[in-house]
């Protein structure tokens, strides 16, 4: 049991420093481009305005939310939700969030379907995040003595593959978000070819945050299958 746990802690160790490179490299990217200065002089805010009367957007709402690197789009209330600095600056990096959320609310209007199966597990998964790992690690405890420890792993396992399959499934509806995001920015002429190339740049290094969480999760799935299922024999 304890080479088990040692196993796993290496499997989380090397997931979460591919994750801090990752974030880091994301945050010195954002940080440059954020050095980039727009032209046009449009604010992060006023680009997300520009693209919903684009797409002919009428009931969203852009507002700005408190933090870093918290802008996102809530499909509930409608709203363009973008962190102080992307709402009010007017970079390069602002120009990539603001267009990529809005990307989110195009997908949203025209029920794409990738967000549309992701809407509809998010109850579902944020229940299953908080209790599979627990459930996992007790029905490993209790294998060694019960026939119920195995049961109880395998609901584990079941619980945790939905938190992978939604990282997955989050992938296409993140890359699609970006790139109606750029093909918007290009197409509209909104920003000069070095602030496209900024743009296009940071939104490349977002995406890859969710590639290492979904690569992560199936990691973290395959071992603990792999523990449950060997021990099982």
């Amino acid at each position: 049991m304890l080479g088990g746990y040692m196993g796993y802690y290496i499997v989380v160790g090397a997931i979460a420093l591919v994750s801090w490179l990752v974030s880091n490299k994301l945050k010195s990217k954002f940080k440059h481009y954020s050095n980039v200065h727009l032209q046009n002089g449009m604010s992060g805010a006023e680009i997300a305005q520009k693209m919903l009367s684009d797409n002919n957007i009428t009931d969203v709402r852009v507002i700005s939310t408190p933090g870093r690197l918290t802008d996102h789009y809530n499909p509930r209330d409608k709203t363009v939700n973008l962190s102080e600095a992307v709402y009010n600056q007017r970079n390069a990096a602002a120009a990539a969030v603001a267009a990529h959320e809005v990307g989110h609310a195009v997908q949203h209007a025209t029920a794409y379907s990738w967000l549309t199966m992701r809407s509809k597990l998010v109850p579902v998964v944020g229940i299953a995040s908080k209790f599979s790992m627990w459930v996992i690690i007790g029905g490993i405890a209790l294998m060694a003595t019960t026939q119920f420890g195995g049961i109880l792993a395998i609901v584990g396992l079941g619980l945790y593959a939905l938190t992978t399959i939604f990282t997955f499934i989050t992938l296409p509806v993140e890359y699609d978000a970006s790139n109606r995001a750029l093909k918007w920015l290009k197409t509209e002429n909104m920003l000069t070819p070095q602030e496209y190339d900024g743009a296009e740049d940071s939104l490349k290094w977002a995406a890859r945050t969710y590639l290492v969480a979904a690569i992560g999760s199936l990691a973290t799935l395959l071992y603990f299958a792999l523990q449950v299922l060997g021990s099982r024999r």
